[in-house]
């Protein structure tokens, strides 16, 4: 079989995984801080506002420590979109290369990540450090992924072969669409109205992103 495309760029929160990990994360604080950053993720990822002007405060407003970041991961496993990891075995199968790029943590992604079959260096998500308490102490801001644009810049310099499909549910996956050959919506978890009039595709299922990747 040769696949349709030859390589998939894959968005993490609210795509592989049901929930938005930031979010996920506020809920452990007051019902104000969780409802601010919930707000302020729908505003971000309708493009309402620019990612990088609420990147740091809503992760200043969480503060994650190391454990609640392992709980993350956790949570991610448990919330894995239906048949998503047989459908990337399918892709791999076939000689898709698949990568993650998320505007997510990276220490919560990486364990979900590595049983679903990726290397380290094919998972490309935001670092956090923390102080010798493991309590936060800031996030990589030299990184791209934590402004609008950052999955874009990140994707152009990841030489993937082609065609590459870029798959996601948010503005920052469909600026994406720009150095992709295509852009799929993912509806599977949530529906933004922007993202969905940009795409080329709109999936709600990996079994139905699986006949767009692999030409069924």
């Amino acid at each position: 079989m040769t696949a349709r495309f030859l390589s998939v760029a894959l968005d993490v929160d609210s795509t592989l995984c049901g929930i938005e990990g930031i979010d996920w994360l506020a809920k452990l604080r007051t019902a104000d801080v969780a409802d601010q950053v919930a707000r302020a993720t729908d505003r971000a990822m309708s493009g309402e506002i620019p990612l990088e002007d609420l990147y740091g405060h809503r992760l200043t407003l969480v503060a994650p420590t190391r454990s609640e970041l392992k709980e993350l991961s956790t949570a991610y496993r448990d919330t894995l979109a239906p048949n998503a990891q047989r459908e990337i075995e399918r892709w791999r199968s076939a000689g898709v290369t698949v990568v993650l790029i998320s505007g997510g943590l990276r220490d919560a992604i990486i364990p979900m990540a590595e049983e679903l079959g990726f290397a380290r260096d094919s998972v490309n998500a935001l670092e956090v450090e923390f102080d010798e308490h493991d309590a936060f102490l800031r996030f990589d801001n030299s990184s791209p992924l934590y402004t609008a644009r950052g999955k874009r810049t990140l994707l152009s310099e990841l030489n993937l072969p082609r065609p590459l499909l870029a798959v996601g549910d948010g503005m920052t996956d469909l600026a994406m669409k720009d150095v992709a050959d295509a852009f799929a919506a993912f509806t599977g978890f949530a529906t933004r109205d922007t993202v969905v009039s940009g795409a080329d595709y709109v999936v709600s299922s990996f079994t139905a992103l699986s006949e767009i990747i692999l030409g069924g």
